[in-house]
């Protein structure tokens, strides 16, 4: 496997640095530093310079205005928005535009794809609840009613919901099917509740109470929730990269200037070994999440169904990101705990990306199945 990257993907990367230069790390306070200080809405202004740069559009083919990129790119240019915590659905936009164009009718593309690649249509989808043995889809049940679906159920935690114009919900069919149900905010029988994330940001709990989507509007394609699942988890590990990237920036820039006994305290051993082991993390991170891009971008074969890589993957980014902000908050003594410092903020992404789509754990029980499904030689 080669992991350098070509032409289009770096000048994807370099297109995100370049709109992500200027923009400060989000600023939203805790909640658990105060009450009731969420989010309530993405930032559109820095949505509108995705789109204007064309990023928006990056997976997506040709055809429907997109650069034809593979998630690889996508991953690119999600650790560069993760350096600067940026406050947009970029993944779940993304994700979902990929599972539409490989998977959806080609009517339903025609119609929603060259819009999403503009920013409008805003894009999400609900599977941030989803442990190893408890997926997303169990929590809905989608049924044929002549040429109409029917969906039923609850979803937690579905990130941008309140903002986005078109919800991704995975459903189970009664033979035991797994699908996407496409529902537009504010269609009869969706109800959205109030949740709040560890980072402040505004989620929401969906309740689908006979749901009557058209039949295009509900993916049944085999595979179809798979993959968008598999993109959602990996991106996540490119956002945990970018994010535990900048926090070890932070962390030697601090350790740096800061003294003690007339000594730069970067220079003490305990220090050194410390941002040492993080950088090890970091690392690895980024070793298991380029294997897990390049095989789902790919399509090529390994020991393991593609699903694996995506667990080591997620089990690394879980852990690693996690000891990351911790030792820098150790790091920072004092100072790691002011709020006038965005270090705080930077942890509390880290927790909610930890856990999203299942924390450590999760994958790990989903890499013992696959390993006694597929034995190694």
């Amino acid at each position: 496997m080669d992991f350098t990257f070509t032409e289009e993907q770096q000048a994807a990367a370099e297109a995100a640095r370049g709109v992500f230069a200027d923009v400060p790390p989000d600023g939203v306070p805790s909640p658990a530093l105060t009450p009731g200080a969420v989010a309530a809405e993405f930032d559109r202004p820095l949505w509108a310079r995705l789109a204007d740069a064309d990023l928006l559009g990056l997976v997506l083919d040709p055809r429907h205005g997109g650069a034809g990129l593979d998630p690889l790119a996508l991953c690119l240019v999600l650790r560069e928005s993760a350096r600067v915590l940026a406050r947009v659905p970029l993944l779940e936009h993304c994700a979902v535009a990929m599972t539409i164009e490989q998977y959806g009718s080609p009517a339903l593309a025609d119609a929603l794809l060259p819009g999403a690649g503009r920013g409008t249509p805003v894009l999400t989808a609900g599977a941030h609840g989803r442990t190893g043995h408890d997926p997303a889809e169990l929590a809905a049940t989608a049924r044929r009613d002549g040429d109409s679906w029917i969906v039923d159920g609850l979803h937690s935690h579905v990130p941008w919901a309140h903002s986005a114009d078109l919800v991704a919900l995975p459903a189970h069919t009664p033979d035991g099917r797994a699908v996407i149900a496409l529902v537009p905010r504010g269609h009869e029988g969706l109800t959205l509740a109030e949740q709040y994330s560890t980072s402040g940001e505004l989620l929401a709990e969906a309740r689908l109470d006979a749901v009557r989507l058209d039949v295009d509007r509900v993916i049944d394609a085999d595979g179809a929730w798979d993959r968008l699942r598999d993109v959602l988890a990996t991106g996540t590990c490119a956002l945990a990269l970018g994010l535990g990237e900048r926090v070890l920036a932070m962390t030697g820039e601090y350790t740096g200037k800061r003294e003690q006994f007339g000594f730069p305290v970067a220079t003490f051993q305990a220090v050194a070994v410390q941002a040492a082991d993080r950088y090890i993390d970091l690392r690895a991170m980024e070793v298991t999440l380029w294997q897990a891009a390049w095989r789902l971008g790919s399509g090529a074969g390994g020991p393991l169904p593609v699903a694996g890589d995506i667990a080591v993957a997620k089990i690394w980014a879980s852990d690693g990101v996690r000891r990351v902000v911790q030792t820098a908050q150790h790091l920072h003594g004092g100072f790691g705990a002011d709020t006038d410092y965005p270090l705080h903020r930077y942890h509390a992404w880290a927790k909610h990306l930890e856990l999203s789509l299942g924390p450590a754990a999760a994958h790990e029980e989903t890499l013992g199945d696959l390993l006694a499904a597929h034995p190694l030689a």
